[in-house]
């Protein structure tokens, strides 16, 4: 059997340790061959792919990003990209197809399944909003990311008693911001779930500014406040209908300054969260999920996404881990606003 293999959407810590791991035990397990398709959907709809075997994937475990590229390229966008995708495949003689990604990447792989594409998905993307999974890997690494910023921050926001926003990535769901924030103990976390009142804000600022000690507001890029809308770097939309989010934290500041007139300045993590090399559960995680997908594709049980349920992992239909995102719950954010102010 010939395997391809393909990394889409957003970059991430961990996406070479599942090539790693579904290379080896695929070649010295199962004797397969395996082809790594480069940027994305790019690489099927485009025929551009590259040997994979086991020398191709040494040292690669702790490095960051992929080696196959990423691009968020939609088949489904494009004219015939699906037939094109049929007949690359066929040329190439690839029978069945490992996607890891995201959203978009796995909603694109759910699609052609229902076409009759053989497909094994694998979740990824620094967000942990996919569902069907208990984490997703990339955000570990994130998280860790954003932490060791926001210990940072503290000890430059006390030397000016400055209000300190730290915006971190999370277009729909701020997990990134409440496990960082409540890591990193800040004092107000602003996640999309939940559109914050600037007032409030503003009351927990000056709260802690009571307190002999500067405020540090962690803010997930697509937070809204409630009389507003999103901000967004562009009006643009890409291949899967996405703006380009970012902006929220600098708006915050300057609001905050004009409403209690305390020194704010805003850092926005940006993709510094996506960059470096993976933490070591990131590594095991993905590790683990690489070897698991390569076991569903030897099984023939396609349509299928690995997932960690626990310490255990699982296949879940990739319909189901697709058709609704992971949400921060209302109980967790009550918990986290123990600290606020």
């Amino acid at each position: 059997m010939r395997v391809g293999v393909l990394t889409g959407g957003g970059d991430c810590p961990g996406l070479n340790a599942v090539i790693r791991a579904v290379v080896r035990k695929g070649i010295q397990q199962y004797g397969y061959e395996f082809l790594g398709f480069r940027d994305g959907w790019r690489g099927p709809l485009e025929g551009d792919a590259r040997p994979l075997d086991v020398q191709a994937v040494r040292g690669i475990l702790p490095r960051g990003g992929t080696i196959l590229g990423s691009s968020r390229t939609n088949p489904f966008k494009i004219e015939n990209g699906v037939e094109r995708i049929r007949e690359n495949l066929a040329k190439l003689g690839v029978d069945a197809l490992i996607a890891i990604g995201g959203e978009d990447t796995l909603g694109v792989a759910t699609k052609l399944h229902d076409l009759g594409v053989k497909v094994v998905g694998v979740p990824k993307t620094i967000d942990n909003d996919l569902n069907a999974t208990d984490y997703t890997f990339g955000f570990d690494t994130a998280v860790n990311i954003a932490t060791e910023a926001i210990d940072r921050l503290h000890t430059t926001a006390e030397s000016h008693r400055r209000v300190q926003v730290v915006e971190v990535m999370g277009r729909h769901a701020g997990w990134i911001a409440i496990h960082a924030g409540m890591a990193g103990g800040a004092n107000v976390i602003l996640i999309p779930e939940e559109p914050f009142d600037l007032d409030q804000v503003c009351a927990w600022v000056e709260s802690r500014f009571r307190s002999n000690y500067s405020p540090i507001i962690v803010i997930a890029e697509g937070a809204v406040p409630k009389e507003g809308q999103l901000v967004r770097q562009s009006q643009e939309l890409d291949a899967f209908g996405h703006v380009r989010l970012g902006g929220i934290g600098e708006v915050l500041a300057a609001e905050i300054e004009k409403r209690t007139g305390k020194e704010s300045r805003c850092v926005v993590l940006g993709h510094v969260q996506r960059g470096g090399t993976p933490t070591a559960f990131d590594r095991w995680l993905a590790t683990r999920f690489g070897l698991h997908a390569i076991d569903a594709v030897h099984d023939g049980d396609w349509g299928k996404m690995v997932a960690l349920r626990g310490t255990d992992i699982v296949r879940v239909p990739l319909a189901e881990a697709t058709k609704e995102l992971k949400v921060v719950p209302k109980e967790l954010y009550e918990e986290a606003k123990t600290f606020f102010g």
